[in-house]
């Protein structure tokens, strides 16, 4: 690594005001990573959220979800921004639905115990 700044140290031009360029110049490369961090980080972002806001408004009773706490559970009631979820026999949880992480498939499990 020591190798690496010596070298850029002696590629450093010497003196003054000579071989200064334009502050343009100096801009080029943020230009170019600005749409580079939003094609690769600000979109694929965007779209998860989205897909997740989609996900929570079409929960329906008798879907199967996982918490953002880990809790598995069957939903057994809708209201417009809770969910009620029965996690075991005669035990029911009344959540916000921001708090639901994420959706099973109807091949996985809720986690009942045989």
């Amino acid at each position: 690594m020591f190798s690496f700044y010596s070298a850029l140290a002696m590629a450093a031009p010497q003196g003054g005001s000579a071989g200064q360029g334009s502050p343009f110049g100096a801009m080029i490369p943020f230009l170019f990573i600005i749409p580079v961090f939003y094609l690769l980080l600000i979109r694929p972002q965007q779209k998860k959220q989205k897909e997740f806001k989609k996900m929570l408004t079409q929960i329906k009773k008798d879907d199967k979800v996982v918490t953002a706490g880990g809790i598995h559970g069957l939903v057994v009631g809708v209201r417009e921004h809770t969910l009620t979820l029965k996690i075991a026999d005669n035990v029911r949880v009344e959540l916000d639905r921001s708090s639901i992480g994420r959706m099973l498939k109807n091949e996985e499990e809720v986690g009942e115990t045989q």
